[in-house]
């Protein structure tokens, strides 16, 4: 049985990267901020909102199953079971800063998402907190969470052939999440789009403060023989 070698100190992004969840993550941090500002205490959708919640309702007035059945990868057990298949993913690979990563990034979100955002911000829709998402948070919570890992840095054989479809597939399910939850009247469109910046936001964060200790020079210490790092 091949032994697993876990890398602490490889980094989750590349220099050039870093730059770009910088910049992610400020826009996404200003995103929520601004919509939480317009919609703070509201209880009726805008002009926007309503625009785009209306046919999606309308659709969804007949297809409410297939509704129920898509907003499930954004539900609790759900988002745990597959933050726990990319954790073991992530130690069978090596790649221990991706495995907290994948471990705290939803736990994370959902936590400045129900204990900050939603009681701050006490938008509602049919008496309850909406804003922002807490299933759209979830869902691109993972699928940023799958970029990261799939897409920076490069992968290698067949890793690198399924980055770009596996991210894709998982932006994709984050849409239909958000969509299905507009058209079962659980949310407005700017909860969702709140929710997406939430949890994108999030993760960029956090794998830059993962990558803090990760690029930093080693010391002495951190050295074993023969000069590798361990």
């Amino acid at each position: 049985m091949r032994a697993i070698h876990l890398q602490y100190r490889r980094p989750l992004l590349t220099a050039s990267a870093r730059l770009w969840a910088g910049a992610l993550l400020v826009f996404c941090a200003i995103l929520v901020a601004v919509l939480g500002v317009l919609f703070a205490h509201e209880a009726t959708a805008d002009r926007l909102d309503h625009a785009i919640d209306s046919p999606i309702i309308s659709w969804f007035g007949t297809h409410r199953g297939l509704g129920g059945w898509l907003i499930s990868p954004g539900s609790q057990l759900p988002a745990g079971v597959l933050s726990a298949i990319i954790v073991v993913g992530c130690l069978l690979a090596g790649r221990f800063n991706g495995a907290i990563l994948a471990a705290t990034a939803v736990p994370v979100a959902d936590g400045l998402n129900d204990g900050l955002l939603k009681p701050l911000v006490h938008r509602t829709y049919l008496g309850v907190l909406t804003y922002p998402s807490g299933h759209t948070t979830a869902v691109f919570a993972l699928a940023a969470t799958v970029t990261v890992l799939l897409i920076v840095p490069p992968q290698r054989g067949k890793a690198r052939a399924l980055r770009v479809p596996v991210t894709a597939a998982a932006c994709v399910v984050g849409c239909m999440v958000a969509i299905a939850l507009i058209g079962l009247r659980f949310h407005y469109f700017t909860d969702a789009v709140a929710g997406a910046a939430l949890g994108i936001g999030t993760v960029c964060g956090l794998a830059l403060l993962l990558d803090l200790s990760a690029v930093r020079p080693c010391s002495d210490h951190d050295h074993v023989a023969g000069g590798r790092a361990v």
